[in-house]
């Protein structure tokens, strides 16, 4: 059975200032506590290199960019583990609402046959860490823009 965590928040900025946020990785420590630390150039087939926060503990992450659509999407996937026993993809999507609002939606899929595992071991961190991410990108988008 796959993980599946889909968060989406309106926010009062404009989609511009969203995409912004998702995209100056060099500032994720300031105000991302799920994704502290993250570097990558958005070119299909590249790496994204994180830290992310499961719980108390900190590890290194490293994923494939998949997509990109400047200004839009991105989305990556960790290296698939032999044998089907797991793989993900991430996703973060911003939605123009108007001059001064937009949508963001966040989407994780984790699957694969060890994926219970993962989410035994994992999933209440990964649910509390998207949910936080998500809700920190709209204060932090909606603040640049006041």
């Amino acid at each position: 059975m796959a993980l599946v965590i889909d968060e989406t928040i309106e926010i009062d900025a404009p989609a511009e200032k969203v995409w912004e946020v998702l995209t100056d990785f060099g500032h994720y420590g300031e105000w991302n506590t799920f994704c502290v630390e993250a570097a990558s150039t958005l070119v299909p087939g590249d790496p994204i290199d994180m830290q992310v926060r499961l719980g108390p503990n900190t590890r290194a992450q490293r994923e494939w960019i998949r997509t990109h659509t400047p200004g839009s999407e991105f989305s990556y996937a960790m290296k698939p583990v032999p044998l089907g026993a797991l793989h993900s993809l991430r996703s973060h999507t911003v939605v123009s609402l108007g001059p001064n609002r937009s949508r963001y939606e966040s989407r994780f899929t984790l699957a694969g046959w060890l994926s219970p595992v993962v989410v035994l071991a994992l999933g209440k961190h990964l649910r509390a860490g998207f949910g936080a991410m998500t809700a920190a990108v709209g204060t932090r988008a909606a603040a640049s823009v006041n």
